[in-house]
């Protein structure tokens, strides 16, 4: 195993890297500073497009036409030409101390994400479902902060976090209809190093593996919920993975340049960089588009 600096762009959080297999390219986002990066597998082009307010994650769109972004107040369309960010739908008006924060897209390429209360203190967010044709739908709710969606790869389990709860949680998915249910405990997160589940992806052979931020370490679940293999960053506030490479077996990691609240913990001069991890011997599944 080998791990590099892929990009040293200090990011204020890092989150949401997506590895699209058809440019060969992977985006990830800086939430806090509202921007949208695209770099090579090797870290020599990087691109940057800026959004008008916080953003939770991205997804590409299957008709080319840019991405469906999260921000704080609602899901947006980012035409990537004309660097133009439209309002779908703002799903919560009247929670000004919320704002959407993790997604990714199913088989039948809908969007997924969850809301968070910025200051990480009460159960005001939902998770939501944002159709092809933008019909959005609520799938789970009394949510403090979402992290870490995705699907087993079969795209019948879905996986999911609230931080601060300690666990990630299964759900069964209906491809047909998008909905969920039968949630129950699918692992237990040691929260004894200092750390709590954030981003996270599923690989080839049906493990979920999920960062821990605060804590440095990223973490592989057994499809059983047990745990396989532990991997310690050089920095501790690691923030989101995806499999990504021409062979889907490079992992990328994203980290954070600075902490959201005083009272989470500092870090050393890589804080903030973008991590490629060779040589796990474990590849990814490709990441679906949003749309029909």
């Amino acid at each position: 195993m080998r791990i590099e600096v892929l990009l040293d762009v200090k990011t204020t959080p890092g989150e949401g890297p997506l590895w699209d297999v058809d440019q060969q390219r992977l985006y990830f986002i800086d939430s806090m500073d509202g921007r949208v990066f695209r770099t090579t597998v090797d870290g020599t082009e990087l691109r940057a497009w800026d959004v008008p307010r916080k953003i939770g994650s991205m997804a590409l769109r299957k008709d080319g036409n840019g991405a469906i972004v999260s921000l704080q107040g609602g899901f947006h369309l980012l035409d990537f030409k004309t660097g133009e960010v439209d309002l779908l739908h703002d799903p919560e008006p009247g929670l000004t101390n919320n704002r959407l924060n993790d997604g990714k897209v199913d088989k039948r390429g809908r969007f997924v994400a969850g809301s968070m209360d910025t200051m990480e203190e009460g159960p005001k967010g939902s998770l939501y479902s944002v159709s092809t044709d933008f019909k959005v739908t609520t799938l789970d709710s009394k949510i403090v902060c979402s992290n870490g969606p995705c699907w087993s790869p079969d795209g019948r389990t879905f996986y999911f976090a609230d931080t601060w709860s300690g666990e990630i949680w299964a759900y069964d998915y209906d491809l047909a209809t998008g909905g969920v249910s039968n949630r129950r405990t699918f692992a237990i997160v040691d929260t004894s190093c200092g750390g709590a589940t954030d981003g996270a992806t599923v690989d080839a052979e049906g493990c979920v593996w999920a960062a821990l931020v605060y804590a440095g370490k990223l973490v592989r679940y057994a499809p059983d919920g047990t745990v396989d293999r532990i991997i310690d960053l050089p920095v501790k506030k690691v923030t989101s993975v995806m499999f990504g490479g021409p062979n889907l077996d490079i992992l990328f990691v994203t980290s954070m340049a600075k902490p959201p609240l005083p009272r989470f913990p500092g870090d050393g001069p890589l804080r903030g960089s973008l991590f490629a991890i060779h040589d796990l011997g474990v590849r990814g599944v490709p990441e679906m588009r949003f749309g029909a």
